[in-house]
């Protein structure tokens, strides 16, 4: 796969990767140099939890996750939906 670095050093990553890896406009990557490859690598990211609760009001299960947690991708609540009953 190919892509052209612009006049403003620039370089647009092609839509399916970045749906892939979930990246939006003004996400930050890490750049690195290797030999003659660039790199960029997703910056880590804390881990928070999200778990399957009762609704106290509701009783219906819902999906709770702790404040630091970024948006989850449909992949991540596809995993946690997994092993629910």
């Amino acid at each position: 796969m190919r892509t052209k670095l612009s006049t403003k050093g620039q370089i647009v990553l092609p839509s399916h990767l970045r749906t892939r890896l979930g990246l939006q406009a003004g996400d930050n990557l890490e750049v690195e140099i290797e030999g003659d490859c660039i790199l960029l690598r997703l910056p880590k990211v804390p881990k928070g939890k999200a778990r399957i609760i009762r609704d106290p009001i509701s009783g219906l299960p819902v999906l709770d996750t702790d404040d630091d947690v970024p948006p989850l991708t449909s992949e991540q609540v596809d995993e946690i939906l997994a092993d629910f009953p």
